[in-house]
């Protein structure tokens, strides 16, 4: 920061969500945007909130058998070309290499899109036996879509971070398997670290990944009313593994073709939380992913400065010690409101004040970041207390991220009730459907929304919600839930 003029955030995040959002990224010194339309560059403090996401999910992944891997980051046409349905789904935003230095390319390059091309010769080399499976990749990379027009910073870029996972199995049900457990692993991270409640469910036949049988999906509720779908897990069935000869031999010598998946998480998911718990005070950050986790801000006068410092000093070491993410904040040039004013943009979960009421009496004064609660507690044991409302601002974030969204789930028996739902309130509109994808365009062509989610078979929603279909009057065959989107 440069100077205080720069601190604070001038949009409302009720009334200008979207400039509210550009603001905030900015100057909370999380994204800038690249000198290429489309493009952004993550600052470090970002970079470092992606990180303990990608830690989290890596964690989880390292638990059920995944293992990291890296492949390139150019795709050879005939290899894209491979699986029909993949290069018809993409091809829109496939951005494409020609030339090497002065040198046209015998064969145009693809900046992958998605990696399942390059993988899967892979894996087919890599399978013989049925001792072999499951096999399970993951690689941490970015892709590239060429479909961004109009950049918003982690939802909508053409060049963004994510991690793809993909695996082979002997059978539909351990493929079948294998996307339920990633699909529920992607809820964790919402929930455990983003303190994120997510609808968890199904893309329509229609919006499926190109080439897979079904794609399931995870989505979150912005305060604007859009959905954001930031993780899917896609059971592929055989369609790439007889696209790329995934085959292997049973326990009876007999040839088999495999079944596959493929499961990403991407950075829009960081934006969704970013967005849901950010405040016109700047950042509010989950204490899973905040790069500091705890200031410790001293205030001292003339008479008690070596005190305070000396007292703060021995917080910030138990503190540090406890392997909470600390930042002490002692700076002589900057008074303590300016302090706390740059530590609440920034995002920062707890602050710890000290004065020197709190050396006499032994005690510090914390102040939660999402509601400014403020409590003064001991200083013995300091570290088991600040971890515990470190907790507390946790359920927090996600309690009321968890009423937004049940306050703004609605029943709509028809076109009508479902344009003016959507249009006023925002937010998701459920209704039973036919499952024409003609149906849905009549919502997407008036409002921009469409089908973004249809409940699991194992969901208390998964039967209709009444017998015919809200815009048709056709016999219905789904629950829907419709919204606008990133």
């Amino acid at each position: 920061m440069s100077g205080e003029q720069e601190l604070g955030i001038t949009e409302s995040k009720a009334h200008n969500t979207g400039e509210w959002y550009t603001e905030l990224i900015q100057k909370a010194e999380v994204a800038d945007y690249a000198p290429m339309g489309g493009f952004i560059v993550t600052r470090p403090r970002g970079y470092a909130v992606w990180e303990a996401i990608r830690e989290s999910l890596d964690d989880r992944f390292e638990d059920t058998g995944v293992r990291n891997a890296y492949f390139p980051m150019f795709v050879p046409e005939s290899y894209l070309e491979r699986e029909k349905e993949v290069v018809e789904g993409f091809d829109p935003e496939v951005a494409w290499v020609t030339h090497g230095g002065y040198d046209e390319l015998d064969e145009r390059l693809a900046v992958r899109p998605t990696s399942e091309s390059i993988i899967a010769p892979y894996m087919a080399q890599w399978v013989r036996s049925h001792r072999d499976l499951p096999l399970r990749l993951n690689q941490w990379c970015s892709v590239c879509r060429w479909e961004a027009t109009e950049t918003k910073p982690f939802f909508r870029t053409k060049e963004f971070l994510w991690q793809e996972g993909h695996t082979a199995h002997r059978d539909r049900d351990g493929a079948w398997e294998e996307t339920m457990l990633r699909l529920r692993q992607y809820e964790a991270v919402y929930e455990e670290v983003l303190a994120l409640p997510a609808l968890v469910g199904r893309k329509p036949e229609h919006d499926t990944f190109p080439g897979a049988d079904t794609t399931t999906t995870v989505e979150a509720l912005m305060p604007d009313g859009k959905s954001v779908q930031g993780a899917t897990s896609h059971h592929l069935g055989r369609s790439f593994a007889e696209a790329f000869e995934i085959t292997y031999t049973d326990a009876e010598e007999r040839e088999r073709t495999a079944h596959t998946t493929s499961w990403g998480f991407s950075w829009r998911a960081m934006g969704a939380m970013l967005m849901a718990h950010g405040d016109d005070q700047g950042l509010v950050l989950p204490p899973a992913v905040a790069p500091e986790q705890v200031v410790v801000v001293p205030i001292w006068s003339d008479d008690d400065r070596e005190a305070v410092l000396d007292y703060a000093e021995s917080v910030v070491d138990d503190l540090e010690t406890a392997d909470l993410r600390v930042e002490f904040d002692d700076r002589d040039e900057r008074n303590p409101g300016f302090k706390f004013n740059e530590w609440e943009l920034r995002g920062v979960p707890l602050r710890v004040e000290i004065g020197g009421n709190e050396v006499a009496d032994g005690t510090v004064t914390l102040v939660h970041r999402p509601d400014g609660e403020t409590v003064e507690v001991d200083r013995d044991d300091l570290a088991e207390t600040a971890v515990e409302h470190l907790d507390a601002v946790h359920r927090k974030l996600y309690d009321a991220a968890r009423q937004h969204l049940e306050e703004n789930v609605r029943d709509a028996d028809s076109p009508e009730e479902m344009l003016g739902t959507i249009g006023k309130h925002g937010g998701y509109v459920r209704a039973a459907w036919c499952g024409d994808e003609a149906c849905e365009t009549v919502i997407k062509d008036e409002i921009a929304a469409e089908v973004v989610m249809l409940p699991m078979e194992d969901d208390e929603d998964y039967e209709p919600v009444a017998e015919t279909c809200a815009v048709c009057d056709e016999p219905s065959e789904e629950t829907a839930y419709f919204a606008k989107t990133y």
